[in-house]
C-alpha cells in the first residue's frame, strides 16, 4: 500500500514540474529533502527548493516526459525523465535523459537524487567545447562552480 502512495507521490512531483509547477513539486519534499545531482551537487533544504524555482522560472521552450516509475520497495522509488528546452546561455536545445532515485518518509520525499552524464549535456547545452571536454573532471567542475553561484545568487535575490 505504501509504495503505491509512493509512486502517486512522484507522479505529482514529475506532474507539477510538466507545469512549472515548482510550488507543488516542493510541497512533496521534507523540510530537511537531500538532494543530489551531478551538477548541483548536494543541496539541503531550501537549496535544493530554491534550485527548482530557478530552474522552473527561468525555463525557455521547456517539455518534460516521464514513466518508469517503480516502487522499489515501502521506502523507495527510481523513475526515468526526460527534460528537453533550449540552455538559456548558448541558445542550444539540450535533451537529458535523467534516472531519479527517491526515498519516503512520512508521506514526504526525503531524499532524491537524479543521475545523468554530465558529458552528454555538455556536448548538447555547449556544443563543440562541451563535447571536446565535457569528460574532463577540470571542465566539469566548472560547470559545477557556476550552477552552484547561478543558484547562490538566486536565493539572494529572492531574500531580499
Amino acid at each position: 500500500m505504501q509504495s503505491k502512495i509512493n509512486e502517486a507521490l512522484v507522479h505529482q512531483f514529475y506532474a507539477a514540474f510538466q507545469q512549472l509547477d515548482y510550488t507543488t513539486m516542493n510541497s512533496c519534499y521534507s523540510d530537511d529533502i537531500v538532494f543530489y545531482d551531478p551538477v548541483f551537487e548536494l543541496l539541503r533544504g531550501d537549496e535544493a527548493r530554491y534550485m527548482w524555482q530557478m530552474l522552473c522560472s527561468n525555463a525557455k521552450d521547456f517539455s518534460l516526459s516521464f514513466g518508469n516509475i517503480v516502487a522499489l520497495d515501502d521506502e523507495y522509488c527510481t523513475c526515468d525523465w526526460q527534460a528537453t528546452y533550449t540552455f538559456s546561455v548558448t541558445g542550444r536545445r539540450v535533451v537529458n535523459h535523467i534516472r531519479a532515485n527517491m526515498r519516503f518518509a512520512n508521506g514526504k520525499i526525503i531524499e532524491h537524487s537524479d543521475a545523468f552524464s554530465v558529458h552528454r549535456w555538455s556536448s548538447q547545452a555547449l556544443g563543440f567545447s562541451g563535447w571536446l571536454l565535457g569528460w574532463n573532471s577540470f571542465f566539469q567542475r566548472k560547470i559545477k562552480n557556476k550552477a552552484k553561484r547561478n543558484l547562490l545568487r538566486f536565493i539572494q535575490a529572492q531574500s531580499s
